[in-house]
């Protein structure tokens, strides 16, 4: 059976797998939050006996702060337990640690799943994305902007650091709902009661040593693991009238086929195409997904170098239906004058 002519059931060969284990979904809890914890307890006791040994532990502690953060997003779709007020009292706790409004950020997730893929719905929780028509209608300021927007150390680096520390303690996009006000106020005061804390107990120099670049760190993974899931070579996008959410969920979202260490510390959300046919199977069954339908291995796939070479793509050109460079684009520009 070829990944075409069972396209159309897909979703409900994917609902076998879909009913989490209360007692595997807490382990995996357990064995994330708790290194996490202890990295940022044992470097900030050790910034007494060398800052720069203590600091070289955020990178560990980010790699589990990230997934962390994956653990919320299952949340977030009812994926990690069977009780919905589990889940989300589970992601609203996991939202301080991750300085990410859980309730407010679910309601912006739940719009890129309904729009991923879809040229006329682009906007709230998704990486801004012209098409080289859009980009060339563009004055000078504009198309310069939009470049400084998608150079790696502003996408990957400030970006992220932006997004998580500043523009997520206002519900941006959503300043009208009251309940993602809440949402957002309540994470504001439980990550200001822990910074409180953490200050006045070992004092601010192992909170800017070590929390923050953790922090900082896991924010820059976060996002580049988004843009590789739904911007690559290869990637599916179209109008409204052309966009089906199974075929935007196949074919818009990648399999970033990652080495195991890192499929791991990444809770499996390189699988994402079958996250986005299907995004109440718990992360841990995502790999027996695609062993049970390794037909599914290669629909968009994307290896680790791969990723790293596609970050040249930032123009979406709609004649050819596939990611261009800004060099590309003035390529086909020159070439049509």
């Amino acid at each position: 059976m070829t990944v075409e002519s069972a396209a159309p059931s897909w979703r409900k060969i994917f609902d076998a797998y879909r009913n989490p284990s209360h007692l595997r979904s807490s382990i995996e809890l357990a064995i994330t939050a708790g290194p996490l914890l202890a990295l940022w307890g044992f470097a900030i006791w050790a910034c007494a006996h060398g800052w720069w040994w203590a600091a070289a532990l955020s990178l560990p502690a980010a790699a589990f702060l990230v997934r962390l953060f994956m653990i919320q997003h299952d949340c977030g779709h009812s994926a990690f337990f069977r009780w919905k007020p589990l889940n989300d009292w589970t992601g609203r706790i996991i939202g301080v640690l991750t300085l990410t409004p859980y309730d407010y950020w679910r309601r912006t997730h739940a719009i890129h799943h309904g729009t991923s893929g879809n040229l006329d719905r682009r906007g709230l929780g998704s990486v801004e994305m012209l098409t080289v028509d859009e980009y060339r209608a563009k004055g000078w300021l504009g198309r310069t902007a939009y470049r400084l927007y998608r150079n790696p150390a502003v996408l990957f680096v400030i970006g992220p650091a932006y997004m998580f520390i500043l523009q997520h303690r206002l519900p941006i996009g959503l300043m009208r709902d009251a309940k993602s006000w809440f949402s957002v106020m309540a994470t504001n005061a439980g990550v200001a009661a822990i910074v409180v804390a953490l200050i006045l107990l070992p004092g601010p120099g192992p909170f800017f040593a070590v929390v923050i670049p953790s922090l900082a760190i896991a924010a820059s993974v976060g996002v580049w693991l988004f843009y590789v899931q739904h911007q690559y070579e290869g990637v599916a996008w179209a109008r409204d009238g052309d966009w089906h959410a199974q075929d935007a969920a196949l074919e818009g979202s990648s399999h970033y086929d990652l080495p195991p260490v890192l499929r791991w510390l990444t809770a499996n959300v390189g699988v994402h195409h079958v996250h986005h046919v299907s995004s109440r199977v718990p992360f841990y069954r995502l790999s027996q997904v695609l062993r049970d339908h390794p037909e599914l291995k290669a629909v968009g796939r994307v290896t680790l170098w791969q990723s790293i070479k596609g970050v040249r793509l930032a123009l979406w050109d709609e004649a050819s239906r596939r990611l261009v460079s800004f060099a590309e684009a003035k390529r086909l520009r020159d070439r049509s004058i």
